[in-house]
C-alpha cells in the first residue's frame, strides 16, 4: 500500500508516493506555465493549470510506482500559501490566481489597518496583514474589478483548488488559512471579526480542518482523470511551509529549518502561540494539531539564484554558477547583492523595496556577482533566524532543505553565515513528502505527526561553521543589515516612477 502526497507549488506540481514506513518509492513532477506578470510585482498563474499538472503528476507517479489506484490507501495536499482563488456560482474559476508573491495591494493593505487598526489585527490573526496574503488580494479584486467580485461565491487556496478538483469539497487546513489574514491563528478559526468588518461574505469562506482531518474522498470524475480510485480519502494536509516542515521533522520544539526554494523560509515549532509584536515574522497554525509555528520569509531566495541565470548565464546549470561562485572570496570582495525582486517579508515587510547590487567597482568578477547573490540570500535567512530567537524560541538544531540545500557550496555558507552547524536529511522531498506523511496520520497508519517523523525522518550530514569564515560573515552581515534602511527612502521615489 502506498500513500500519495501532492504539492502544488509555484514552478510545478510534484506528486511522490510513500510506503507505510515513510520511504518515498516514486515520484514525479509536472511544470506550470510561467507566472504572468502584466505589471512591476503583479504575479498571476491559472488554477486550471494546476489542476491539469496534477492529473500529470498522479498520472506519471502512479506509473513509475507500477501501481494503481487501489494501491493508495490516502492522500495529503500541500501548496503555495497565499494564493487567492475565487469561484463563480457554478464553481467556475472568475479569474486568474494573484498567487504569494503578488504585490499589487498595498493601498487595501492600507484600508484594512485603517478600518481595523493594526493593533486590532494582530490581535485578531496574530500577525499584521501584508500585500502577500490572500485578503487584500481580495479587496483589489472587489476594488478593481467589481464585477468579478460580485461573482464570488467561494474562496479556495491554490491546494484546496486541487482538493475542490478531486473531491468536489470545498475545504482548507488551518496552516495554509493562517496565512489569509481572516484567520485566528490562536483560536484556530476563521476570523469572523475580520471578515464581517471588511463585509467579507462569511459563506465565502471554506471549512477548516486540522492538517490530519479527512476531508473528502476522492470522486468518481477525478477518478476517471487521474488513475485513482473513487472513495480514496484525502485529508486536510497544509500550506508548503508547514507541509515541508512535517517531511522535515520539525514537530519538536528545538528543531528549526531553512528551507531554500523559489522563497527562502526560516521555520521553528511552538508549542504554544506567540508573535513577534513588531510583525516581522509569521505566526500561523501548524500542521501538527494543536501546536504553532512561527517562520521568516525571505521572497527572493531561489528566485534570486533563478533570475541571475535566466538574464544573464542562459543554459547555465546551477552547479556550473555555484562553482564560478567558488572561485570569489569570502564577502565577495564587498560586494552586496539585496534579494528584493518581489519585495521584502521578514525583516523589513516592504512590498516597494528592489534588489539589486550594492558596492560594484570594475574590479568584480561575474564570480564575485554570482557568490554575492548566494551571500545576500544567506544573510536574509540570518534575519529571520535572529529574529526568531528573539523570540526566545529554541534553536538546538537547524535543517536545511529545497532546491538550494543540494548545492555543498551553499550549505557549507549557510553554516558559515549562520555561525552554527547544518544538517540535511536522508529525504528531501519537501512538502509533498510532509503531505504524505499527514495522508498517513489520517489514515491510522500512525497516531500523530510526532510519531510518522520520529519514524520516517533521519539526519544524514552536518556541516559545521569555519571559524574564520564565520568570523568574516558576522562583519560583513552588519555591512547588509544597513543598507535597507539607507535605501528605503529611494524606494518610494522609485515605486512612484511606474
Amino acid at each position: 500500500m502506498y500513500w500519495l502526497g501532492i504539492d502544488t507549488g509555484t514552478g510545478s506540481t510534484r506528486a511522490l508516493l510513500v510506503d507505510e514506513f515513510g520511504k518515498v518509492r516514486a515520484s514525479f513532477t509536472a511544470p506550470h506555465e510561467d507566472i504572468k506578470m502584466e505589471r512591476p510585482l503583479w504575479a498571476e498563474q491559472r488554477p486550471e493549470n494546476w489542476w491539469d499538472a496534477a492529473v500529470t503528476a498522479i498520472r506519471g507517479v502512479l506509473s513509475a510506482a507500477g501501481a494503481s489506484g487501489k494501491d493508495v490507501g490516502g492522500i495529503g495536499l500541500s501548496g503555495q500559501m497565499h494564493g487567492l482563488v475565487i469561484l463563480d456560482g457554478n464553481n467556475n474559476v472568475i479569474r486568474p490566481a494573484l498567487i504569494w508573491c503578488d504585490q499589487r495591494s498595498q493601498a487595501q493593505v492600507d484600508s484594512i489597518n485603517a478600518i481595523i487598526g493594526k493593533e486590532n489585527v494582530l490581535a485578531c490573526t496574530a500577525n499584521p496583514v501584508l500585500t502577500g496574503f490572500t485578503l487584500p488580494k481580495l479587496l483589489w479584486v472587489r476594488d478593481h474589478e467589481p464585477e468579478k467580485f460580485e461573482a464570488v461565491r467561494k474562496l479556495l487556496l491554490p491546494k484546496d483548488y486541487i482538493r475542490f478538483r478531486l473531491t468536489g469539497e470545498f475545504a482548507t487546513d488551518v496552516s495554509d488559512a493562517s496565512g489569509t489574514s481572516l484567520f485566528d491563528v490562536v483560536k484556530r478559526r476563521w476570523s469572523f471579526e475580520m471578515a464581517d468588518r471588511l463585509k467579507i461574505d462569511r459563506a465565502i469562506l471554506p471549512q477548516a480542518f486540522e492538517s490530519a482531518e479527512v476531508t473528502g474522498k476522492v470522486s468518481p470524475e477525478a477518478a476517471a482523470l487521474t488513475g485513482l480510485s473513487a472513495g480514496t480519502p484525502v485529508v486536510a494536509g497544509g500550506g508548503d511551509q508547514a507541509a515541508s516542515a512535517v517531511g522535515n521533522g520539525i514537530v519538536e520544539e528545538g528543531i528549526v529549518s531553512c528551507t531554500l526554494g523559489t522563497s527562502g523560509v526560516v521555520f521553528a515549532h511552538m508549542d504554544r502561540a506567540a508573535y513577534d509584536p513588531a510583525g516581522r515574522v509569521h505566526t500561523f497554525c501548524h500542521a501538527v494539531k494543536g501546536k504553532w509555528h512561527v517562520m521568516g520569509v525571505t521572497q527572493g531566495a531561489g528566485l534570486s539564484l533563478q533570475w541571475f541565470r535566466n538574464q544573464l548565464a542562459p543554459g547555465t546549470d546551477y552547479d556550473q554558477l555555484t562553482a564560478e561562485a567558488a572561485k570569489a572570496p569570502v564577502g565577495s570582495q564587498g560586494l552586496f547583492w539585496l534579494p528584493y525582486l518581489m519585495g521584502e517579508r521578514t525583516p523589513h515587510l516592504d512590498a516597494t523595496c528592489r534588489g539589486g547590487w550594492i558596492g560594484l567597482t570594475a574590479k568584480h568578477t561575474r564570480a564575485d556577482l554570482i557568490r554575492a547573490v548566494l551571500e545576500g540570500v544567506s544573510y536574509s535567512q540570518k534575519d529571520c533566524l535572529d529574529i526568531i530567537e528573539g523570540m526566545n524560541v529554541s534553536v538546538k538544531r537547524i535543517r536545511l532543505s529545497g532546491g538550494g540545500a543540494k548545492s555543498a557550496f551553499w550549505r557549507q555558507m549557510f553554516a558559515d553565515v549562520f555561525g552554527r552547524p547544518v544538517a540535511t536529511l536522508e529525504t528531501q522531498e519537501g512538502s509533498a513528502y510532509g503531505a504524505a506523511l499527514l495522508a498517513l496520520v489520517g489514515t491510522g497508519a500512525y497516531g500523530s505527526a510526532e510519531e510518522v517523523c520520529r519514524a520516517a525522518i533521519c539526519e544524514v550530514e552536518t556541516v559545521t561553521p569555519r571559524s574564520a569564515e564565520a568570523r568574516r560573515y558576522a562583519d560583513t552581515h552588519k555591512v547588509y543589515k544597513a543598507l535597507y534602511p539607507a535605501l528605503r527612502p529611494v524606494y518610494g521615489q522609485i515605486q512612484a516612477l511606474d
